[in-house]
């Protein structure tokens, strides 16, 4: 399985990464001489490839394609018969209508075991309509662990390098020496309803060997050698079943885990690729700025505190002030408010009021 990958050249870059050895181009003394494939600047919709440390499925990358696909350029062929040129990946069926970034199919791999036997693939791979697909590396996530898909580990793989040549370093190499990870495909023409075309392809899987099942099930059909990249690409004079067998299991891997910055897409930073032990950080200050910095934070807390045990004492002050009375106030307050004691009226008895009623 391919999900991601990583190309951060740009098109003049790619071609000077792409010279291969070309037997038209030897001469007497047999020496061999590279040719560089020449670039094909497609239409595609408006769309362009740009260099990306994080390419997804339906972004527009540089593929290699026989110069026999194009008449003009086959009879022009200026010692080379290799061709690069943008495509967007994730095959576009050719029947679909509409948009065409809403077939709803996922094309982003095609799997080798049912590849003759797909409505998709099949018409690509008998028209010759093979590529190669071109990165320096592939990302893929560990799915043999049990673990949430935003919790899985990611790696970069891509093919050994030279002895001083760090792929996630660009300082480290350059285009002329760096070795590009290449992955066969196929690709298709599709056509909106004003006639512009647009050409996209899928990356070929099959089952992992050994030197990748232990992270994923499935992996890309890598092509390492000179002689795989030509059984693959001249359809004219390479029969289908002898390209096929051009697929083999990768000899050569070599892996690095990177960050989960990687897991979003819209994350193009350089960092996406760096070893995970290398991801940048925030720094910590040292030696005597560490010192500063630490007594600096330390004085800060103490001023912070002591201000705050002031300004509670002083809040506490006043609400004892404003809510509650001194003894004096309260006294004087409660002698004010005392209830005046009257003495009930004196009783009379009863002659007493028989006397005041004959005298009336």
């Amino acid at each position: 399985m391919c999900g991601r990958t990583c190309l951060t050249l740009d098109p003049d870059q790619v071609l000077c990464a792409c010279k291969y050895p070309n037997e038209k181009l030897q001469d007497d003394a047999k020496q061999q001489k590279f040719a560089t494939p020449e670039w094909r600047a497609e239409f595609n919709l408006g769309r362009r490839y740009q260099a990306s440390y994080n390419i997804a499925p339906t972004d527009i990358t540089p593929v290699i394609v026989s110069a026999a696909h194009f008449a003009e350029a086959a009879e022009d062929q200026k010692g080379t018969d290799r061709i690069v040129m943008p495509m967007m990946w994730g095959m576009i069926p050719p029947w679909h209508k509409g948009d065409y970034r809403k077939h709803g199919l996922t094309t982003n791999n095609c799997r080798l075991e049912h590849l003759m036997d797909s409505k998709l693939y099949r018409g690509p791979f008998k028209r010759g309509q093979r590529c190669v697909v071109l990165c320096e590396g592939f990302y893929e996530w560990q799915t043999t662990k049990q673990a949430k898909p935003s919790d899985r580990e990611a790696y970069l793989l891509y093919v050994p390098q030279e002895a001083d040549v760090k792929i996630h370093d660009k300082s480290t190499w350059s285009p002329s020496n760096v070795k590009l990870l290449r992955m066969a495909a196929l690709f298709d023409v599709w056509q909106d309803e004003n006639g512009d075309k647009m050409y996209s392809y899928s990356i070929i899987t099959f089952e992992s060997t050994k030197i990748m099942s232990w992270m994923h099930y499935r992996m890309p059909a890598i092509l390492e050698t000179e002689q795989q990249m030509n059984d693959w690409l001249h359809f004219k004079h390479v029969s289908d079943s002898k390209a096929l067998a051009a697929l083999r299991p990768a000899t050569g891997l070599q892996w690095h885990r990177v960050g989960k910055l990687v897991n979003n897409s819209r994350n193009k930073s350089d960092e996406c690729n760096k070893p995970f032990e290398a991801a940048s950080k925030p720094e910590k200050p040292k030696g005597m700025l560490a010192w500063l910095t630490g007594n600096k934070q330390k004085l800060h807390q103490n001023k912070t505190t002591n201000d705050e045990v002031v300004i509670k004492e002083e809040t506490a002050k006043r609400s004892v002030d404003e809510i509650s009375p001194t003894a004096a106030e309260s006294a004087a307050k409660r002698t004010c408010c005392a209830p005046i004691q009257i003495a009930p009226p004196a009783l009379k008895s009863e002659h007493e009021i028989k006397l005041e009623s004959t005298e009336s």
